[in-house]
């Protein structure tokens, strides 16, 4: 048997201004820029890390800011809305008055599946919903940024369930029980709860049945793809082999130099991808500054001088700044 996913690892979306993105994740979530680095396929592009205070696994949300690309637009096939955990059910009142003081479309506080939530989007119409914890068990969350400024008692601390919207569920609900050991826990009307491993937000999948919708189209403010976390090399290989005895075509195994993974498309548009938990964002960069220069990993480091003439420079100094905390 194959060890079991032990939960989300990160969120990749795509962003219209990789600056825009900088400022809504920083002083608007509280969320701690982690890296700022390029996407390895497409030097080019700015491929920024939002995560915890620490950096960990579970708790990353990260964007890609392609030159040139068009908007996407919302339907079914996609990973739809991403998660991001809160401690209690009082945090999500204070984030209601932060996104009415700063004029954050936000849908109220609501229910689903015992869990209160508060659903919001950003400036490029990109989905996420924050997720209380209070009634929560399961996987750990991460560290609140500790000097970012939000109050620690209300701060994210990681990611929650990732939803996907999806026309053929029959085919996807196999495809998460049979190969990606997922289990179904509850339903809603047309919604399914999947969680896998030690269970909980942290390691969660909601998935709508939805055929009335046209299919989605992949651009900016959507989902690029979402990636489960493993332990380590070894069991990124038996996940490999499990994919591949189902018959999906995968990546083979990608050194991201953070972290290893491979790449496997399980349904129209819906790409996943397995990450190792190391080595992590705090190996090549002080603590206290980290995110703020551009990180490139070993194999891309001959190539600094034609890339930092191709990604425009974005200021991230945050050591210097001491946030207030409101």
């Amino acid at each position: 048997m194959v060890n079991e996913l032990k939960g989300i690892h990160h969120v990749t979306a795509i962003t219209s201004s990789a600056e825009k993105n900088y400022e809504f994740f920083t002083y608007t979530l509280g969320m701690r820029l982690v890296k700022k680095t390029v996407n390895q396929d497409d030097i080019q592009t700015y491929h920024l890390f939002f995560a915890d205070d620490k950096g960990s696994a579970g708790t990353d949300m990260t964007f890609f800011d392609f030159p040139n690309i068009a908007k996407g637009v919302h339907g079914t096939n996609e990973i739809s809305k991403t998660s991001f955990r809160v401690p209690t059910d009082a945090a999500l009142q204070y984030w209601v008055k932060r996104f009415d003081r700063l004029k954050v479309e936000h849908s109220g506080i609501l229910k689903q599946f015992g869990k209160k939530t508060l659903s919001f989007v950003d400036f490029d119409d990109q989905q996420y919903q924050l997720i209380s914890d209070e009634n929560n068990s399961g996987i750990e969350s991460g560290t609140p940024w500790q000097k970012g400024p939000i109050p620690l008692e209300y701060a994210i601390t990681g990611l929650g369930p990732i939803f996907i919207r999806i026309a053929n569920f029959k085919y996807f609900k196999e495809m998460l029980e049979k190969v990606m050991l997922f289990r179904e826990i509850a339903q809603e009307g047309s919604y399914y709860l999947f969680e896998g491993g030690l269970g909980g937000n942290g390691a969660q999948i909601i998935v709508e049945h939805n055929e009335s919708l046209p299919p989605a189209r992949q651009g900016f403010g959507t989902v690029h793809h979402a990636a489960f976390r493993v332990e380590d090399r070894t069991v990124l290989d038996e996940w490999t082999a499990r994919f591949e005895s189902f018959g999906f075509n995968t990546s083979g195994y990608v050194n991201r130099h953070f972290f290893e993974s491979l790449y496997t498309r399980v349904a129209p548009q819906i790409l996943f991808e397995l990450a190792t938990d190391g080595p992590g964002f705090m190996g090549d960069e002080e603590y206290e500054t980290v995110g703020e220069k551009l990180s490139l990993p070993p194999f891309l480091e001959s190539k600094r001088e034609q890339i930092e003439k191709q990604v425009r420079p974005i200021n991230t100094v945050r050591s210097t700044i001491e946030f207030t905390k409101e």
